[in-house]
């Protein structure tokens, strides 16, 4: 790189006006977690599409019987609520707080639990 704004050769310079989009996401495992649910309850037959959204301040995965209609279930990440009641929550089809946990499988539970159910019926 030549030029005024140029730095010292060996020396990485930010790109100009470049500002980093802060955006919450699912590490691997995380996702893997929730993808390995999810296509248990597929498998099921109790879900049929998913969605995620990844804001400025959470994640969200939901799970649909159908398309078109409200998520059954909703995993929520906001890393801001680490340290109070826990960064993961789980969302019922009304929007009700089903679980909320420092530990995403803890907060996955209710939905293994609906899961042994249906396997054992």
């Amino acid at each position: 790189m030549t030029g005024p704004d140029a730095g010292p050769p060996g020396v990485v310079v930010p790109f100009p006006n470049a500002r980093a989009v802060q955006q919450v996401g699912f590490d691997r495992l995380e996702i893997l977690k929730i993808l390995d649910l999810y296509g248990r309850m597929v498998a099921a037959g109790f879900w049929r599409d998913y969605a995620m959204d990844f804001g400025k301040d959470a994640a969200v995965f939901a799970a649909f019987k159908r398309t078109a209609e409200r998520p059954s279930a909703r995993i929520e990440k906001r890393p801001s609520l680490r340290g109070k009641q826990g960064m993961w929550a789980l969302f019922g089809e009304a929007g009700q707080v089903l679980k909320r946990g420092h530990d995403l499988a803890g907060v996955l539970s209710p939905i293994e639990r609906k899961l042994l159910k249906i396997v054992e019926d």
